[in-house]
Formats: structure tokens, C-alpha cells, sequence
């Protein structure tokens, strides 16, 4: 198949970049050319811009259009245009953070309601407020302007190699320095994940087949628990004598900390982290061991410098005086 993936060169974009070209589908990546990649030499580059010029995709025909950077409604009209019905089957990448928050877990897709973005600037920031109600606005542009074959794919958070956002990988390297680790309660908090590559093959799934609709995609199927995870990438990694060790979520609210705690819900447990993934894996979803994931990281991550946004040993040693053992 003739496959457009817009992006293809960071993350997610890139897992489903090489899983297509793996596959035999004849791949065409478009994106801004600004950052580094491994693209396999056979995948098709074109340099464009949803905010500038688009024009290297005219009189091109796909059988397929894969969306993995759609964050604006405005990028979704500017696809459109440039395409003018020439993608084939639409396929976007969303999140389950478009959804309003459901009262319970086990959401399924037939029950979701997307998030609004009355009071959204829709050109504004993107951040943890406004992405939620853009990811569903861009949903509901994608069903504007792209015929009656569309897939809308919603994963929760997503891990592995290659991640910019270096969420998952902030705990794999941490844990790898052993010691007495701080990690966030309540243990309660649901916690689902998706490896980028599984996302990727579900995702040409869904176009090889031409899956329409909206799709969880997430792992577990029955919802880990926030710390259990993370005591799961302990016994894998860590070294002989390392100590996972909760700490009340008040004292990391308290102490600004927050935000250094990749993949954590906060306070209280997201029941948009407990979504029912039954459709996706009636469709073909399957899901790697976590210690997969884990290993991808460890390989690609090596031995590189702390980032400077990950939480500090000192933040950590003050987080941990307050817990009694």
C-alpha cells in the first residue's frame, strides 16, 4: 500500500515509519525535516510545513494517510487541504485525553464523550490543560474534511525508545541507580501504557484492514497500578538492595514536585487510565511484556547525562525523609 505519514521521524511517527516499511508498504514521511532520524533508506521524504507550504503533496495519491502530529484543528484543515481528497483512509493518532473524565473505569468507546474546547484558545499553548480539548477538536475537524473512512486511534500514555518527552525513561534510569526510590501514591492509582511499536502494528493493522472508528489502545487490559509498575521495571533492572518506596502524594504536591514524576495520575486514581481495550484486541492488538519495553529503553537510553527536568537526588532524599519506615 501507498502510506503518508505525517510526522514519522520522532516516537510514535517513527515506530509506525518503520513498522510500515517493514511490512513492504511503500512509505512517504512529510514533515518539517528538522529533526534527526533513522528512516530506512527506501522511506520516501518530503519536507513541508501545516503552517507554511504543503505543496510537496500535490497530485500525490495515497491509499492511506497516517496523522501521528495532529495537536490543532487546524493542522487536521491544513492536511485536508493540501491532500483535496487524495489520502485514501484517514487514520489519526488521538488520546484517550480527549475524552471528558468517566465516573468509573472500563470505559468503552461507544460511551466516551469527547472533551469541548469552549474557552480553548485553538492556536493557543498546548499543555496538560489545553490538550485534552484540542486532541478532540482535532477529532472532530478530522470528521469535517475526510470522508466516511476514518480511524481515530487513542492510546494512553505511550512508552519505550525514542521518547522526547523521556517519561518512561526517567523511571527505567532511575531505577537502574538503585537505592531508595520515591515513588508517588496512593499504590491505587491506575496506571494502562501502550509500547510505541505495539501502537505502531495496531496501527497498520487498522489500515491494512481498513478498521474504521474509534479504537482504545492500551495495556494491560485489566489497569496496572501506578506503583506496581514501577516495581514491576524494579525487578527487572534494578540493582540487588533497591527500595521502592510510596510517598504520601500531599507531600509531593507540597513540595512542587509534581510534575517530576512522569506517567503519575496525582492525587487520586484517572479512570481515563482504565479504559476497556476489548475492541483493540478483538481487532489484532498485541502487547509486549512490559521487561521488553523496559529493555528497549535500557539499550537506547544507555549511559546518558540527567536531564535536568528529572527529579533531583536531593528533592528525592527531602521526599523520602517524610515517609516512615
Amino acid at each position: 500500500m501507498r502510506l503518508l505519514i505525517a510526522g514519522g521521524t520522532s516516537f510514535v511517527g517513527r515506530a509506525i515509519a518503520h513498522a510500515a516499511f517493514n511490512r513492504g508498504h511503500d512509505v512517504t514521511v512529510i514533515n518539517r525535516g528538522l529533526t534527526p532520524n533513522d528512516l530506512p533508506v527506501g522511506v520516501t521524504r518530503l519536507v513541508g510545513d501545516r503552517r507554511g507550504d504543503l505543496s510537496a503533496l500535490r497530485n500525490l495519491h495515497f491509499d492511506a494517510t497516517i496523522d501521528t502530529i495532529a495537536y490543532r484543528p487546524s493542522d487536521v484543515y491544513a492536511l485536508a487541504s493540501a491532500l483535496e481528497g487524495r489520502g485514501g483512509h484517514h487514520v489519526q493518532i488521538s488520546s484517550v485525553s480527549a475524552y471528558a473524565e468517566p465516573d468509573s473505569d472500563g470505559l468503552t468507546e461507544d460511551r466516551g464523550i469527547l472533551k469541548s474546547a469552549d474557552g480553548i484558545d485553538l492556536e493557543g499553548p498546548i499543555d496538560g490543560r489545553t490538550y485534552g480539548p484540542l486532541k478532540a477538536a482535532c477529532e472532530r475537524a478530522a470528521l469535517e474534511v475526510f470522508d466516511e473512512r476514518r480511524t481515530f486511534i487513542r492510546p494512553t500514555f505511550v512508552i519505550g525508545a525514542y521518547d522526547a518527552t523521556l517519561r518512561f525513561p526517567y523511571w527505567v534510569a532511575r531505577l537502574r541507580r538503585g537505592g531508595d526510590v520515591a515513588v508517588p501514591g496512593p499504590s491505587t492509582n491506575a496506571l494502562q501504557y501502550i509500547d510505541a511499536r505495539d501502537l505502531a502494528d495496531f496501527t497498520l493493522e487498522c489500515v491494512e484492514h481498513t478498521h474504521l472508528g474509534a479504537v482504545h489502545v492500551a495495556a494491560p487490559p485489566t489497569p496496572a497500578r501506578y506503583v506496581e509498575v514501577i516495581q514491576a521495571v524494579a525487578r527487572h533492572v534494578a540493582p540487588p538492595g533497591t527500595r521502592v518506596i510510596e510517598v504520601d502524594p500531599v507531600a509531593v504536591v507540597d513540595a512542587n514536585l509534581r510534575e517530576r514524576f512522569p506517567l503519575w495520575s496525582g492525587e487520586k486514581s484517572e479512570t481515563l487510565l482504565a479504559v476497556n481495550p476489548a475492541k483493540a484486541l478483538a481487532l489484532g492488538l498485541h502487547l509486549r511484556p512490559l521487561h521488553e519495553s523496559v529493555d528497549e529503553v535500557v539499550a537506547w537510553w544507555a549511559a546518558r547525562e540527567w536531564p535536568k527536568h528529572w527529579l533531583g537526588a536531593d528533592d528525592e532524599r527531602s521526599l523520602l525523609a517524610t515517609v516512615s519506615l
